[in-house]
């Protein structure tokens, strides 16, 4: 079964977000469960917490079906020792809220070199952060999102991803979430159908299906292998509907929450139905 939503404003609280999604009939979302663009956030009430709880169980989201996303801030793979530790603690506290909340996956941007160290240095220490942050907070999985490989970004390369994964040790709390706008700006093809078998193909041997744990549904303002990450609606971009098309029809996509970060949220309701019609055609 496919589980589709978009990501959808916490604004007055987290347990706004399930409202949000019901909205727009979907089956799953994200959210941010603080100011992505700021370090320090008020620990979640537990008023907070049982709304958010309640509001999700009347929507009849599961919580396997919710996909939060962490800070912008946070570098696990910063090059300097302070700013590393800071990026540690606050993926810590993101781990807690994602507890807190019964949320079993958190979804971050691996980290960036800074052109400092080797990309194989920064994987490494991505790596170890994700192994600390396990230590500090139980079940919660990690799901390393693809880039578009903008600047120093790592993770545009799905070597990237497998690298991280091989260096965690517990294989079952670690998962990738898998941008069409980043793979796509990255240089992987989704453009047709074609197309899409031969990227999705490349996924399964390097990185495997059984570590997607989350989708990102988006088309692309930017080419193919610019490394540039703009997002489109669906359909509107340089994508086009086969790829999605190819996700909806496609078993190893069931079970997971596949999520829109499209441009325009007045159109999230008509994508979400979109791509369930794009099932049966």
């Amino acid at each position: 079964m496919k589980y589709v939503g978009a990501h959808v404003s916490a604004a007055g609280g987290v347990e706004n977000a399930p409202l949000n999604a019901a909205k727009l009939n979907a089956k799953a979302f994200a959210l941010f469960t603080k100011n992505q663009r700021q370090w320090q956030a008020k620990p979640l009430t537990e008023k907070s917490i049982q709304a958010f709880k309640k509001n999700l169980s009347e929507a009849g989201i599961a919580p396997e079906q919710v996909l939060p996303h962490d800070s912008y801030l946070i570098n696990l793979g910063h090059p300097e020792a302070e700013a590393l530790s800071k990026s540690r603690n606050a993926f810590v506290d993101e781990l807690e809220r994602c507890h807190q909340l019964g949320l079993p996956l958190l979804n971050f941007h691996p980290g960036s070199h800074l052109r400092k160290v080797s990309e194989q240095d920064c994987l490494a220490t991505i790596a170890e952060s994700i192994n600390l942050a396990h230590q500090q907070v139980p079940d919660v999985v990690a799901v390393i999102e693809n880039t578009a490989g903008q600047g120093s970004n790592l993770g545009w390369r799905f070597e990237h991803l497998a690298e991280i994964i091989e260096q965690v040790e517990d294989k079952n709390r670690v998962g990738v979430c898998i941008d069409t706008c980043h793979a796509f700006a990255a240089g992987y093809d989704l453009s047709s159908m074609e197309a899409s078998a031969e990227s999705w193909s490349e996924f399964a041997k390097v990185v495997g299906f059984e570590y997607l744990r989350g989708m990102h549904l988006n088309d692309a303002k930017s080419t193919l292998g610019s490394r540039v990450d703009r997002h489109h609606s669906l359909g509107q971009g340089n994508i086009g509907w086969d790829a999605f098309r190819f996700i909806m029809q496609d078993p190893r996509f069931d079970g997971i929450p596949m999520v829109l970060e499209t441009i325009d949220d007045t159109i999230w309701a008509e994508e979400i139905a979109a791509l369930y019609q794009l099932q049966h055609s």
